[in-house]
């Protein structure tokens, strides 16, 4: 028979479960992003192909260290992390984009997801703060500023 571990960490059962639940909101806004960004830097065409197609894998490979470094602090929360792709789409704020848009929708697509992952990441810090969850709070701090750098970037592709 198996017996739970105690986790002793400063941090009650019941707040390390509500920062676990944002941040697997914020796992699966940043997985479906990484799925969006690659999908778009393989289907990507036009004039600007090349810049684009490597910014999307600059971009989607941060990504893919990002996901493995939320769901490792949902972890050490000792909670389980999402996995699957039903689990991410019940708790994404971002959609699925049929098809394949042009490159400037792509790119407004992009500018969105960002900023859907950088609103999700600011509804966790409520929690976190009365939790004293330092740990979270810098991890929460570090996603928004890569978020906001990467859509203000992005939105300066879509200024004539």
């Amino acid at each position: 028979m198996k017996t739970k571990t105690l986790i002793d960490i400063g941090i009650s059962e019941a707040d390390r479960t509500e920062i676990a639940a944002g941040l697997s909101r914020l796992l699966a806004d940043s997985y479906t992003l990484y799925l969006q960004t690659h999908n778009f830097h393989w289907n990507v065409t036009g004039p600007m192909f090349q810049t684009l197609h490597v910014m999307f894998e600059t971009h989607y490979t941060e990504l893919a260290l990002a996901v493995d470094t939320i769901a490792e602090r949902i972890r050490s929360l000792g909670m389980h992390a999402p996995g699957t792709y039903a689990e991410f789409v019940r708790l994404s704020s971002i959609e699925e984009v049929p098809g394949v848009p042009k490159a400037k929708e792509m790119i407004a697509l992009l500018v969105t997801g960002h900023e859907a992952v950088v609103r999700t990441a600011r509804s966790i810090f409520p929690v976190v703060e009365k939790a004293a969850d330092e740990a979270s709070a810098d991890l929460l701090t570090q996603r928004i500023q890569l978020h906001e750098k990467t859509a203000w970037m992005l939105r300066s592709l879509l200024e004539d």
